[in-house]
């Protein structure tokens, strides 16, 4: 441990560790999926954190550990923002700066068994602050959270039913502070012990006593995804062909990729007809996503359009919630520039203004959303709450196909199911899609990178209000309500040192008359 301490002491060298430390829990994350390891995989960066010699050198190791995170998880970038992939991690890296100097505050020096407590639930409370702030569109949106990691643990599923994704986190985040304390604290492992158990307890409470999803019906979807094909034209030829194979299987509702339609269908009559020949030939509504500039009014918008045997239903969700730089370049005026050296939109795309339940027939209401949307989970709960039976995502992670993108998108839908107690349909272009049950649980296999073809799911339908519905984000105000009162908290107990330190000894002031101790010599 000298030996490793002494490492440390370079600046370079102390600063390359913790952002290695902070990229660890990407592993957690798909492609390596390896999610037990969320529950230990900050502890390096911790005990890194709290050896840091001063409250400065922490905030900077937390900064550069934030910055490992966010390289690591947006690594699947750098072909399409270059440079900008770094300023990105750099920027959201700064995040956790005050957590890195709240952990040496809290586990630095002489830890006692006191503050250790104080810890399992302030640390927690301020790693879910970060996380708040950056689900914020502007700065990426909520990919990533550390509890999306836990997408196939049954038991995790569970607790976000009750306290959505933010619960999650809080917990691996206390989970990893406590091994930590019971790594390199010894005399303070009692209360690590108990937040250890404390954390067992709930996640067993909430498998016994949250409600489970009323299961009262079926319907059966089918996703028809193309694969990768140039062109908008043979995309959509490709599409046409593969949705025909579902003739007579008994479809109640065909879901098409984002972009899958290149052109505005008001303005293109004849691939409308076509898409309403289809939706008579298989017997079902198909929801198709376009990707075009609007005949109706200006610019370009992202939209899910329902198609029926008549043709345009007249629903339509145009997407609300823009990828930076994918979709839009933010301040274009300034950076602008961006378009220059990588993939960034050459135009902003309009953004649409409010969610829509779509209705199908037989009584089934759907809502869509796009691409980047299914990571909020605030939009999933807004339309559980309009009534949705089914939540849908239509995405393109095309530009990233063969990297982890495509397997960490599909994996926010389980999220989103077990969140809402509503079946979730995640469909692409490319792969990967996916079906989720009510419960988070996958429902049939995958169509991966590789395949263009349809798949046909029978989709449970379930009804009643999951506790995360119900309440919101209760998680995030207790943490920030956690935060505010250990502030004050820490500020009290500063004044009142202030005010109980003697006063400074002041010595008697020299008169050129006199002496201090003998006076008028």
């Amino acid at each position: 441990m000298k030996t490793l301490g002494h490492w440390l002491t370079s600046t370079w060298r102390r600063s390359a560790a913790a952002a290695v430390a902070g990229s660890l829990p990407v592993l957690a994350f798909p492609a390596s999926s390896l999610w037990w390891c969320a529950c230990v995989a900050l502890v390096p960066w911790l005990l890194l954190l709290r050896t840091a010699p001063t409250g400065r050198r922490a905030a900077y190791d937390g900064w550069c550990g934030g910055f490992g995170f966010m390289l690591a998880m947006h690594h699947w970038l750098l072909p399409s923002l270059h440079v900008f992939t770094f300023l990105l991690a750099i920027l959201l890296g700064a995040l956790w700066g005050p957590w890195g100097w709240l952990v040496r505050r809290l586990l630095g020096g002489v830890t006692s068994r006191g503050r250790v407590a104080v810890a399992l639930v302030v640390l927690p409370s301020g790693w879910l602050a970060v996380e708040l702030v950056r689900s914020w569109q502007g700065l990426g949106g909520p990919w990533g959270m550390l509890g999306s990691s836990q997408w196939q643990a049954e038991p995790a599923l569970r607790l976000a039913s009750v306290g959505g994704v933010w619960l999650l986190s809080y917990l691996l985040v206390a989970v990893n502070v406590a091994v930590a304390v019971l790594v390199a604290v010894r005399r303070a492992r009692v209360p690590a012990v108990a937040g250890l158990v404390a954390t067992a307890a709930a996640t067993s409470a909430a498998w016994a006593f949250s409600p489970r999803p009323a299961v009262d019906g079926q319907v059966r979807v089918a996703v028809v995804q193309p694969g990768v094909v140039d062109g908008a034209d043979s995309r959509f030829a490709r599409e046409e062909q593969l949705t025909r194979r579902l003739a007579g299987q008994g479809v109640d509702l065909i879901v098409w990729g984002e972009s899958s339609v290149g052109f505005d269908l008001g303005d293109r009559p004849d691939l409308a007809r076509r898409l309403a020949d289809l939706s008579r030939t298989t017997g079902a509504d198909i929801l198709v996503n376009v990707d075009a500039r609007r005949s109706d009014q200006p610019g370009i918008y992202k939209s899910s359009v329902l198609v029926g045997p008549d043709g345009l239903t007249g629903e339509r969700y145009d997407k609300m919630r823009l990828v930076p730089f994918g979709e839009y370049i933010p301040a274009r005026s300034l950076l602008g520039w961006a378009t220059s050296v990588g993939k960034a939109a050459g135009e902003d795309r309009r953004r649409g203004s409010q969610p829509i339940v779509m209705n199908i027939g037989d009584g089934l209401r759907v809502g869509p959303l796009v691409c980047f949307e299914t990571a909020f989970p605030d939009m999933t709960r807004h339309l559980t709450r309009e009534g949705v039976d089914v939540l849908i995502g239509q995405s393109s992670t095309s530009t990233f196909q063969h990297s982890w993108a495509p397997g960490q998108h599909a994996s926010l839908a389980a999220l989103r199911a077990a969140e809402t107690g509503r079946p979730m349909v995640h469909a692409t272009l490319t792969g990967v899609s996916a079906v989720y049950g009510p419960s988070g649980q996958r429902i049939g296999s995958w169509l991966g990178t590789d395949a263009s073809a349809t798949q046909t799911y029978e989709i449970p339908l379930a009804h009643g209000t999951t506790p995360y519905v119900r309440h919101g984000d209760w998680t995030v105000h207790a943490a920030m309500l956690i935060l505010a009162l250990w502030a004050t908290g820490e500020g009290v107990r500063t004044l009142r040192l202030r005010r109980s330190a003697p006063e400074p000894r002041v010595p008697p002031a020299r008169t050129t008359h006199g002496s201090p101790t003998r006076p008028g010599r």
